[in-house]
């Protein structure tokens, strides 16, 4: 059984490309935090508005990745993680003061999690909140591929995973595939034999450029459809709830 201290230290790691507005901002909420993080990292994917200028100066462990992509990136920024719990956030979250202790305490309430995960409210650039339609793409995010992985998906911008699990996982996670949705690809691969939790404390403001009309909603969804046809025939939801439930009656019998 996996245990959680208040001393736990945790990695953040934040890819970016060409965000350096919105990275600023990101980097201040972390500088607010009541639980400080034990290291920043943020992984430089080929920026040319000097992103990775701004976070070293800003204090942050900046790592390169050339090859262009979210997977190549997050995985980079998870292999250089050094902190017992791994948190991933993007560079247009905004994490409220008490985030980072709020995954602490996420561990803390459920010892056997692998990872812990929250959802969005998008915000447009003026502040101004998008709920109802973050609300929608929010649950149906969650619904949809909770059905097709049977489990609770893991949301990329608001997550935090055991570094132990991530090293179970890394040869199996699609690094070099620029296609596949990084979060959801995860989420597949720490399988149901391990636990996800959604915790609604690490919800937190997103930009709201992924609803905008110019086809980043489109192209998102269009990676994830692959991501999910990319694991089938292995992956189809029923195995995974079959094994899902070996699983659990496995841990049930260990001795205490």
């Amino acid at each position: 059984m996996h245990r959680t201290l208040p001393t736990d230290r945790i990695s953040v790691v934040i890819p970016v490309r060409n965000d350096r507005q919105y990275l600023e901002r990101c980097l201040d909420a972390l500088a607010l935090q009541t639980y400080p993080a034990f290291e920043v990292i943020v992984v430089d994917n080929a920026s040319d508005d000097a992103s990775g200028v701004l976070a070293s100066y800003r204090g942050a462990r900046v790592v390169r990745e050339p090859v262009v992509g979210i997977p190549a990136a997050s995985a980079t920024g998870y292999d250089s993680a050094q902190g017992d719990i791994i948190a991933r956030l993007d560079s247009d979250s905004v994490p409220g003061v008490t985030w980072l202790a709020s995954v602490c305490e996420a561990f803390q309430r459920h010892p056997n999690a692998a990872a812990v995960t929250g959802s969005g409210v998008a915000m447009d650039d003026d502040g101004t909140p998008r709920r109802r339609a973050s609300s929608f793409y929010m649950r149906a995010y969650f619904f949809f591929v909770g059905l097709a992985l049977g489990h609770p998906p893991l949301w990329g911008s608001a997550l935090a995973m055991r570094r132990a699990v991530w090293l179970e996982v890394r040869d199996e996670f699609c690094r070099n595939d620029q296609r596949v949705h990084d979060d959801m690809d995860l989420s597949i691969h720490l399988g149901p034999g391990h636990e996800i939790v959604f915790d609604h404390r690490l919800t937190l403001p997103v930009s709201s450029r992924p609803l905008s009309l110019d086809g980043s909603a489109l192209v998102r969804f269009a990676r994830g459809f692959y991501t999910i046809l990319r694991h089938w025939p292995r992956e189809f939801p029923l195995a995974r709830f079959v094994r899902r439930a070996q699983a659990r009656r496995e841990l049930e019998a260990q001795p205490a």
